[in-house]
């Protein structure tokens, strides 16, 4: 068995935080009693490139169960739960190549570890794994059936690619889900954002200024939660349709350079790069807190935050102190990664079980259909969705409403009027 981690004994604290998502993942624990049955992965080879946590460790064993051999590595350098990875090779004889804290070089030869498997479905999770493929690996292509996409960021990459014409097989874009982006990245960042500025800083964040910049799913969230938790939320965006919703949602709106000399926390959830720049970082407030939502670490310019300090040491665990030449202090979370992941344990288990119910659904449709997809980024078939979302529903105990045949005849003809 091949893998990269940490250090093996820590296999019996893995196995328990491994269960105890489990509890929480009924969706995607129904998923797993049915593949294990049906064996629908049957000779299929995963090579995943995700956030190795409790929750991800479930979807692999899930994967497993379903018949299919899997190399899992990490999507995120500081992302990756070491009991896990010890538990999920001990234990359930998976392998993975991840360690917390590896360098970049390190990370893309976990990526090229993974890969060696020969994938006929690759998982992605910002779209690292498939951009390796298609830049160095393009000997594997002729063997995959497709591939998933977890997150806003990567499927963005992968629309670009496709648009292009150099997408080189067919995607599934999982966050674009109704039964994902509307609950992971609403309710799994909101949520799991505060929590990792929170362990970082232990502030009080009611009657702070509390700047989102975004206002996508990601940053909805995390406005609602600090808003929820007494802080004075201001949001900072591009898009017009987006500034105009976080208006009338209750938020103040305005250009980040004005709002740099009005926050006390920051928090960029925007996919893109240099959302926070020198121009910035000059404006801040002495003691202003810089944390990142968005997949890469790429939306704080740190080479301007350098470049503009005199000095920079660690004085928590999570956090960086740089100390600018016009004597403010900058604080810096997370080194400028997914603070959720990197000060926290990420999106809570519930959440996830949705996004990883459609994962796994969505890998078990590549299997069977893969072959007859054109080389393009398709959403996950609206079946799904809606089965992920009933399956939900039953979990928690809720039952809705159904359509009388009056109801559907209605709505399906354009004959019935007023």
């Amino acid at each position: 068995m091949a893998n990269d981690i940490k250090d093996i004994r820590m296999a019996s604290s893995g196995k328990s935080r491994i269960q105890w998502a489990d509890s929480m993942m009924p969706v995607l624990r129904l998923i797993r009693n049915r593949f294990s049955q049906e064996k629908p992965l049957k000779g299929i080879k995963i090579a995943a490139c995700l956030h190795v946590t409790s929750e991800t460790a479930n979807l692999a064993r899930t994967l497993k169960e379903g018949g299919a051999a899997i190399r899992l590595s990490a999507s995120n350098p500081l992302s990756t739960q070491d009991e896990v990875t010890a538990s999920l090779v001990k234990d359930y004889g998976i392998d993975v190549f991840a360690v917390r804290g590896e360098n970049k070089k390190t990370y893309y030869s976990h990526i090229h570890s993974a890969l060696d498997i020969g994938p006929h479905i690759t998982m992605d999770d910002g779209a690292d794994l498939i951009s390796t493929i298609h830049s160095e690996r393009e000997d594997l292509v002729k063997e995959i059936l497709g591939g998933t996409e977890e997150t806003t960021t990567g499927v963005i990459r992968l629309r670009s690619m496709a648009k292009e014409g150099v997408l080189k097989y067919p995607i599934i874009a999982v966050n674009d889900a109704d039964t994902k982006h509307l609950f992971d990245n609403r309710y799994g960042t909101g949520q799991s954002t505060i929590d990792g500025i929170l362990r970082a800083t232990n502030i009080l964040l009611a009657g702070s200024v509390f700047v989102v910049c975004g206002y996508g799913w990601c940053g909805r969230g995390i406005a609602m939660r600090a808003r929820g938790m007494g802080a004075k939320v201001i949001v900072c965006e591009v898009d017009p349709l987006r500034a105009l919703e976080a208006n009338m949602d209750g938020y103040l709106v305005m250009p980040l350079i004005e709002a740099s000399t009005l926050g006390d926390i920051f928090v960029t959830s925007t996919g893109d790069r240099s959302v926070i720049a020198g121009e910035h970082f000059k404006r801040m407030k002495d003691g202003a807190i810089v944390a990142n939502a968005g997949h890469f670490n790429v939306e704080i310019n740190l080479n301007d935050l350098e470049k503009l300090s005199l000095e920079r040491k660690k004085i928590r665990r999570d956090i960086e102190q740089f100390k600018l030449k016009n004597g403010k202090k900058i604080n810096l979370l997370a080194e400028g990664r997914l603070v959720n992941l990197a000060a926290a344990e990420g999106h809570p288990s519930g959440v996830m079980d949705m996004s990883f119910a459609n994962q796994a659904l969505s890998c078990e449709y590549l299997a069977k259909e893969g072959k007859s997809l054109g080389k393009k980024v398709y959403e996950v078939p609206e079946d799904i969705d809606r089965q992920v979302a009933q399956l939900k529903l039953k979990s928690m105990g809720i039952k809705i409403d159904k359509l009388t045949q009056e109801q559907k005849d209605y709505l399906s003809s354009w004959k019935i009027g007023t």
